[in-house]
């Protein structure tokens, strides 16, 4: 499959983070939800938040969802909470349809400026 710099695929997060955590830089991790430092970040702090269950977006969950939406939520909270306390500010997105590479709900937490 080859390391995260090299992933092609449509699900990086289900094909190589999940699987293996070790090999990220993880701020955060429970049950439901996994926060990483992103491996190719976009801005000076870039950490990624996802749920471990695989809900393709934001626009696809569901009813069935409730409880990984709601541990998902808390967790991006926590994290931009402590992005904006260090550097003072914080924004928070997810990408949907074409916008979102991978097919796998997550949520963006960043602050600074673009790489």
């Amino acid at each position: 499959m080859g390391t995260a710099t090299e992933y092609t695929g449509d699900d990086f997060y289900c094909d190589v983070a999940l699987p293996d955590p070790s090999a990220l830089d993880v701020l955060h991790e429970d049950e439901h939800t996994l926060a990483f430092r992103h491996t190719r970040p976009f801005w000076a702090v870039h950490v990624v938040v996802i749920p471990k269950k695989h809900i393709s977006s934001l626009t696809a969950a569901g009813p069935a969802d409730e409880v990984e939406l709601s541990a998902l939520l808390r967790t991006v909270q926590e994290v931009a909470r402590g992005v904006e306390a260090e550097h003072g500010a914080a924004a928070v997105l997810t990408n949907l349809g074409r916008y979102q590479d991978s097919k796998h709900l997550h949520v963006h937490v960043h602050s600074g400026p673009r790489r």
